[in-house]
């Protein structure tokens, strides 16, 4: 099993922060700005977007860590540009830097680790935890 996937390659999508997004969703009180389990997830999905289109069907990849800080707010409607580097691939891991901003301040930052799997024996994995 042999992945060919670049290191430096940057992938970035924009995200409008919606009130499903903002912190009183997770119990943050009646506060309208992007929540950071949100901006964690819209840093997920861009990573895991950047490195699938280097894959196979027969693969996927799945989240192992996240280290992010949470810098500052991004209000209610506002568009958030995330963006994912790949940084390093070690076999089956591939490590990203990504970055949220709002306009052109940064409001959140860190490291994203992903690790490459094979769909099925991923599922099967799972069903097999589920039935224990």
């Amino acid at each position: 099993m042999s992945f060919q996937i670049p290191v430096g390659e940057a992938c970035e999508e924009e995200f409008k922060v919606l009130d499903v997004h903002t912190a009183k969703h997770v119990g943050s009180g009646d506060v309208s700005v992007l929540s950071t389990p949100s901006m964690i997830g819209f840093m997920e999905g861009v990573a895991l977007r950047c490195l699938q289109k280097h894959l196979s069907e027969e693969y996927t990849s799945v989240g192992v860590l996240v280290n992010v800080k949470h810098l500052n707010p991004a209000p209610l409607n506002s568009v958030v540009k995330v963006k994912a580097s790949i940084i390093s691939v070690e076999g089956r891991k591939v490590v990203f830097s990504v970055q949220a901003t709002y306009k052109d301040i940064v409001i959140g930052e860190g490291v994203h680790e992903r690790f490459i799997v094979n769909r099925k024996r991923f599922a099967d994995k799972v069903r097999e935890l589920a039935s224990a």
